[in-house]
């Protein structure tokens, strides 16, 4: 792979990303890069400061930066500075070691962090494109980046960055709750434009429709007026609007969104999981269904990229196929994939010029381009179906700060539809010197007030390095989607670990995990009691986490969840029967404690000797589990 030439989604001819390179290293391998180019930026930072009409005084005489004062006020800074150097040292999660292996931290990119730490200075807030002139337009260009990988058309949709992930989601519920009561403003304010609808059939109006509408009210002279009677003016009102259908999966975020955005918990519907942890297809269609005979309208339907417990893919071509066929009938929704943890790995299927490949083409590239270097058969059909079909949402989150590799905070979202953007504005659109609209008042559009400039600068500067398609980020994903399938079929292979003359069974929680996470829990041979197991391994974890002291001193450090009856039902309970306990005792339990590990780290699947780091791991496992039960 190396050394091939090859056209990035730029167009700009570009030899494929040595992956190495892209990171400080475990060990600082790049530390000498790393230091010079930081100089070099702060040093740039400091000439155009000294360069900014060099005719004005100074305001610090040598004279004063000689006095004692003046150093003991450097020193105290010095001191201070030194503290919490040794706090973060003594105490911060190891995100860059293979040692690590739980929440959703890797090592972030070199030049996400020289970018992030050359803009801090200047510090611009892009709420407003007078206070962020460079960075503001550099957001702007990575929500176009960010929509063309999603699937969207960059001259019809748009995207922006926000704080994370649950900004995110709540802009799109947002929009979808302000959408569906457009049509029914129309009705009270110029009824002409909807004549002949009732009720039902406006807060069933798809989605494209209910836009076409908006040049519609736009030129009958009344926008303001129809928007003033749309939820933004009046209330949501008691659940007229309808519900929210979303899987139990969900993160937690939602529940606050339907709180915040006045759509109320009682009208959020979570819907079954299966036995791999997507949204149950054929639950959700007697959900919708239900709704539909008690004339309930459906607000919005919501599909996961990747969960944060299981890191499951719901499958989005279902469930736009269930939209396509209800639209038939006269039933329409709002449709939003929460591609927070998931939405960067797109870019695994897309050739150098952002086209999704067939999936024959694609399974021959990533071992060709060596994206993969071991034996499996990732990605299965309908993994792939719902990656081709993420471009039939309307709305879509997606976290840099995750499989992005760029410092936090730096959420996401693209919108298909740039029109749907009237709906929650409070300016009009601003216009680029160039002609070209672009909303630039960033803050008369999004849900957050001032923010930071460096992250947008940090995403910019990462899209502009790396390719985002097979041949960039979709190496870098690939490499941590082919860990967590190595891990995978190390666990079944290994079903049993002997400590001190005693068996105890290791499962995975799912056989072939969809994405980069992998749960799994340990019980000894022969325990039938769900407590004794959970215990074990909250034990297990206390022992691989900071509870157990300073991480630095841990030789393996990961995450745990619990997966209860209350959030999943029973979708467990197969999971629990393959470590030997019997199905009454889940109904009695009803929850069980699994260590989780987020598989990030790009290096790990890559390394020579896969068997011997394995071996290693397993060795780290037999002595948790020794200090666990001793």
């Amino acid at each position: 792979m190396a050394g091939k030439q090859k056209k990035n989604a730029r167009g700009a001819n570009a030899k494929d990303v040595e992956v190495k390179a892209l990171f400080l290293g475990p060990k600082s391998e790049n530390r000498e890069y790393f230091k010079n180019t930081l100089n070099f930026l702060m040093e740039e930072h400091m000439h155009w400061r000294r360069d900014f009409h060099p005719e004005d005084a100074d305001v610090a005489s040598v004279h004063e930066m000689r006095s004692e004062h003046y150093q003991e006020t450097l020193d105290r800074t010095s001191e201070v500075l030194s503290q919490l150097s040794a706090k973060l040292k003594a105490t911060s999660m190891p995100w860059f070691s293979a040692r690590y292996l739980g929440h959703m931290n890797s090592d972030t990119l070199m030049v996400a962090n020289l970018a992030y730490m050359a803009t801090l200075l200047y510090n611009p807030n892009n709420v407003a494109y007078e206070a962020s002139t460079a960075t503001t337009p550099m957001e702007i260009e990575v929500g176009k980046d960010l929509a063309t990988m999603l699937g969207f058309d960059p001259k019809t949709s748009w995207g922006h960055i926000t704080t994370d992930g649950t900004i995110a989601n709540y802009e799109g519920l947002w929009m979808a709750r302000n959408l569906k009561s457009f049509p029914l403003a129309i009705k009270k304010v110029k009824p002409s434009l909807v004549k002949g609808m009732d009720d039902w059939q406006l807060l069933n109006m798809p989605t494209q429709k209910a836009l076409d509408l908006i040049e519609k009210v736009k030129k009958a002279g009344c926008f303001d007026a129809v928007r003033n009677e749309t939820v933004r003016g009046t209330g949501v009102g008691e659940g007229k609007l309808g519900v929210v259908l979303i899987p139990q999966s969900k993160h937690y975020s939602w529940v606050k969104a339907a709180d915040v955005l006045g759509i109320g918990n009682k009208n959020f519907v979570e819907v079954q999981v299966d036995e791999h942890f997507r949204m149950d297809i054929g639950v959700l269609k007697k959900t919708i269904d239900a709704h539909v005979a008690k004339k309930i309208p459906i607000i919005a339907v919501v599909g996961v990229v990747g969960t944060t417990e299981e890191g499951a893919i719901d499958r989005i071509a279902e469930i736009a196929k269930l939209r396509d066929e209800y639209r038939k009938k006269g039933i329409s929704f709002y449709f939003h994939v929460d591609a927070a943890y998931g939405g960067y790995s797109r870019a695994l299927f897309l050739d150098e010029k952002s086209r999704f490949m067939e999936y024959g083409r694609l399974k021959r590239r990533l071992f060709s381009d060596k994206v993969f270097v071991g034996n499996h058969s990732y990605p299965a059909k309908e993994i792939y179906e719902s990656y081709k079909a993420i471009p039939a949402a309307d709305s879509i989150t997606i976290d840099p700060h995750k499989m992005g590799y760029i410092p936090y905070a730096a959420g996401g979202i693209a919108i298909k539809d740039r029109r749907i953007l009237d709906l929650i504005s409070y300016f009009a659109a601003y216009v680029f010197e160039s002609g070209k609209s672009s909303p630039v008042l960033l803050g008369a559009y999004i849900m957050e007030g001032s923010k930071a400039g460096a992250t947008a600068a940090a995403v910019w500067a990462s899209h502009r390095v790396i390719p985002l398609n097979i041949t960039g980020y979709g190496e870098i994903i690939g490499r941590s989607i082919e860990g967590a399938q190595m891990f995978t079929r190390a666990l079944e292979a290994t079903k049993s670990l002997k400590v001190k003359g005693r068996e105890f069974l290791v499962q995975p929680l799912v056989q072939t995990p969809d994405f980069n996470i992998i749960c799994m829990a340990f019980n000894e041979k022969g325990n039938m009691n769900l407590e004794r197991m959970n215990a074990l391994n909250s034990s297990i974890y206390s022992k691989s986490s900071y509870v157990s002291g300073p991480v630095y001193k841990n030789d393996w450090i990961t995450s745990n969840t619990e997966l209860s009856r209350e959030d999943y039902g029973d979708a467990p309970k197969g999971f629990v029967k393959r470590l030997g306990i019997p199905e009454k005792e889940w109904d009695r339990v009803g929850r069980v404690r699994v260590l989780r590990v987020c598989m990030l780290n790009p290096f790990i699947s890559n390394f020579q000797n896969h068997e011997a780091i394995w071996k290693g791991f397993l060795e780290i496992l037999k002595k948790k589990i020794e200090e666990s039960v001793s």
